[in-house]
């Protein structure tokens, strides 16, 4: 692995813009989406329904492949799991002198959990409940907090990845990681009738607001200290 080449000045304030308008973009269709979630909206309501109903019907004729899915959900993509990558390349970051990069990645992570588990407490709105359920949940259901971790801490290790100049293979290895975790964790809550489909997409739009604010905010602070390219 190796450093990536330093951007000039212009470049590192077009590049934070850029990051800066996405977030800003995704904030809004989040905050649109939590208001239609919180009025219960009736044609987003209908469709929820919809595909979670869907699914569970396939769903209680599988067992073999809701016993993959509960892998997946309970061990590789479970909250816990992404907060330990993220804890790996905190320590990391510390042991090689990058502290305010560590900390700022750490309180990214803090964050977002205390977030997502403010905004399930305000809006409290119910999970899909079954006579026949496969697997079960507790607390609020939106948004998502194992999309939204998911979204984050993938996030957040790509930036970090990209910051070190990750070789291609790679970084294409790495952003196929991080698509098949974020979509999959998704999928694998949706399928075993634990979430509602605007839970996950919510999760999904405030986790990918947050790591571009931070980016963002990050690499403007950054670009304050060291205003020079190269240095």
């Amino acid at each position: 692995m190796h450093h990536s080449p330093p951007l000039s000045r212009p470049d590192r304030t077009r590049a934070s813009r850029q990051t800066l308008r996405t977030g800003t973009v995704c904030a809004a269709l989040f905050l649109v989406l939590l208001a239609l979630v919180a009025a219960r909206w009736s044609p987003l309501t209908s469709l929820d329904h919809t595909v979670a109903d869907a699914l569970h019907r396939r769903a209680v004729t599988e067992p073999g492949l809701v016993h993959v899915n509960r892998v997946l959900t309970d061990w590789l993509w479970d909250p816990w799991t992404m907060r330990g990558l993220i804890a790996v390349a905190v320590v990391a970051l510390w042991w090689h002198g990058a502290r305010l990069l560590a900390g700022w990645v750490a309180a990214t992570s803090v964050l977002s959990s205390l977030l997502q588990q403010g905004i399930k407490a305000a809006v409290g709105r119910e999970r899909p409940q079954w006579p026949d359920p496969v697997d079960s949940a507790h607390y609020a259901a939106f948004p998502s907090g194992h999309a939204m971790t998911a979204a984050v801490s993938c996030g957040l290790l790509l930036w970090l990845l990209h910051r070190r100049g990750a070789g291609p293979r790679m970084w294409r290895a790495a952003l196929a990681a991080a698509w098949v975790s974020v979509l999959g964790v998704g999928v694998t809550r949706l399928y075993l009738g634990v979430h509602w489909p605007s839970d996950v997409l919510g999760g999904w739009l405030l986790g990918a607001a947050l790591v571009a604010f931070s980016v963002a905010g990050f690499e403007r602070c950054e670009s304050r200290e060291r205003p020079a390219p190269g240095v």
